[in-house]
Formats: C-alpha cells, sequence, structure tokens
C-alpha cells in the first residue's frame, strides 16, 4: 500500500512539475526584447504613440532588463509624453519613477530638468522651484537613450533625430508640409527649428520665462486656446449637417448664390449642385454660430451674470 502510495505521489508531483514546465514554456515571450523595440519605434516614427508606449511597456513588463535600459525605456515612454502628446501628468510620473528607482541612472540630470519643465507647464512654480533649489541643475542633456531615426544634428549632447524634425513638419499646417519634400528646404527648416531651440535656451537662461510681460502673453494664449478647445467640444456636438438641411438653407438665400449686376439685380440663380459646398460652409458657419450664443446664454445664465448697460 505505501508502495503504490509513493507511486501515486510520485506520479502527481511529476504531472504537476510538467504543467508548470509547460506553463513557463507557454508565457515566454514570442519575441525577442530587441524585436519589440523596433517595434514601438516604429510605431512611435509613425505617430502612433499610445501603441508605442503600450510596446515599450511590454518591454518593461515581460523582459529581464539591466537597471540601465530599464531606466533609458522609462525615459523614452517620458519623452512621449512630454514632447508628442503634451501630457505633462504621466510625462512627470514617468521622469519621478526614474528619479526615484534608478537614482544612479546617467539620464538623472537630464531627467531633473525635466521634471521641472513638466511642473512649470501645469503650473506649479513653487514645487519646480524646489525641485531646482534641490538639484541646482538645468545643464545640457546628458542622456545617452535610443531615439526613433537617424541623429540628423545636435544640440552640445542633445541629440535631433529624423523622427524628431517629422515631428515638428507635422505640427505645421498641411499646405506647407509638401514644400518640404525638398531636401535643401528640410534642411533649411532644420536649420530654423535648431535656432529658435538655441534662442529659446538663452531666453530661459535670461530668465525671460519669468518676465511679466511673458507671462501675461503665456496666460493669455493658453485662455484662448482652452475657450477654442471648449468651442471645439462643445459646438461639435451640435453642428449635424444633413442633406436636407442643406436644400432648405439654399432654397431659403437662393438670392446670396446668384449673379447680379451692378445694380445689384440677379441676373442668374445657380443650381444647388454648382454652389453646394459654398452652401454647406455657410449652413455649418450659421449652425456654429447659434450653438456658440446658445452655449453662452445659458452659461450666463448658470453664472447669474448681469450686465448694467446704463452704467457704460
Amino acid at each position: 500500500m505505501e508502495h503504490r502510495n509513493f507511486h501515486n505521489t510520485t506520479a502527481t508531483a511529476l504531472l504537476g512539475l510538467a504543467l508548470l514546465v509547460s506553463c513557463q514554456a507557454d508565457s515566454e515571450p514570442k519575441f525577442s526584447v530587441e524585436q519589440v523595440r523596433e517595434y514601438a519605434s516604429a510605431l512611435y516614427n509613425r505617430e502612433l504613440y499610445h501603441q508605442a508606449i503600450d510596446q515599450y511597456n511590454d518591454c518593461l513588463d515581460s523582459y529581464n532588463l539591466d537597471a540601465t535600459e530599464e531606466a533609458n525605456i522609462n525615459y523614452t515612454i517620458a519623452k512621449i509624453y512630454f514632447e508628442r502628446m503634451r501630457d505633462y501628468e504621466n510625462a512627470l510620473t514617468y521622469y519621478l519613477k526614474i528619479k526615484e528607482f534608478y537614482p544612479e541612472s546617467d539620464l538623472i540630470d537630464e531627467v531633473n530638468k525635466r521634471i521641472v519643465e513638466c511642473l512649470e507647464r501645469l503650473q506649479r512654480s513653487a514645487d519646480a522651484q524646489q525641485v531646482l533649489e534641490e538639484t541646482a541643475l538645468l545643464d545640457p542633456s546628458r542622456a545617452h537613450t535610443k531615439r526613433p531615426g537617424a541623429v540628423v544634428a545636435k544640440i552640445g549632447k542633445r541629440p535631433i533625430t529624423t523622427g524628431d524634425l517629422e515631428f515638428q513638419i507635422s505640427q505645421l499646417p498641411p499646405f506647407m508640409r509638401p514644400q518640404l519634400n525638398d531636401k535643401s528646404k528640410k534642411a533649411a527648416f532644420l536649420k530654423q527649428y535648431i535656432a529658435t531651440e538655441l534662442l529659446y535656451d538663452t531666453a530661459r537662461r535670461k530668465g525671460l520665462d519669468h518676465d511679466m510681460e511673458v507671462v501675461e502673453a503665456i496666460f493669455q494664449a493658453k485662455k484662448k486656446i482652452m475657450v477654442q478647445k471648449l468651442l471645439e467640444e462643445e459646438i461639435s456636438e451640435e453642428v449635424n449637417v444633413r442633406e436636407s438641411d442643406v436644400e432648405l438653407y439654399y432654397k431659403a438665400n437662393r438670392d446670396k448664390y446668384a449673379e447680379k449686376n451692378a445694380e445689384g439685380k440677379v441676373t442668374q440663380v445657380k443650381p444647388l449642385d454648382e454652389v453646394r459646398a459654398q452652401v454647406m460652409q455657410d449652413l455649418i458657419k450659421e449652425k456654429q454660430r447659434e450653438a456658440y450664443d446658445r452655449l453662452v446664454q445659458r452659461i450666463m445664465r448658470a453664472e447669474a451674470v448681469e450686465i448694467y448697460e446704463d452704467k457704460l
């Protein structure tokens, strides 16, 4: 009986071990960390930032990396949030992660600088000042991290890659981008970009980021951008144009799209098919104005606004 139990116990243990080995084998990553990083860089280059971050995080979660490699990957994620997505809260999260978990990293100087910049953009100047006092940094970057694309220029030790350049070009108005397909024009744009970065760094070293006129201008610009963003979100939900709306608007404003003589008399009424694009544009603008008026009136009522015109 004992002999049989011994065999049963041994068989059970071997079966469990086999299942454990099988599970471990199944859980091993299918691709190498180098392949996943190259894929993440490809996503980064194609402006698929959320997807690139997912792949970089997969590198951190699924592979045994040394501290230097882990710090580099976290730094790359932070730079995507900071430079590409302008998501300063998430960028700050990853910069702080590097500072806390990889204090011996060669990236720490640059990380401290970026922490200050994140805090400034988040309007947390007191915290930014504290970081400055603790680190006495804002030195040039000492970062040595893999970034997408070939290096096309350097500002001191800071590399500028083809990925950086293509991103800056993507921020231009659509009609301007094709002009930079020419190599010489792209080189001129790169030089202008570098000049702007150098002038910005110089202005910041002179403390112009704390100049009252600059601070006020930034505040006014921020206010306008926030208002515009709000209007885009609120009004876009209300502006829906159907084909029947276009036809009704055209019929109600037919003279607006007619040819007229010097005396202002209609000489020819243009058919809808000929002026459809203009009718659509005018109708959208009118609906946007109406939605804007409704939004403002609603907010004014909610905030109990009173205007004393007799005092003007």
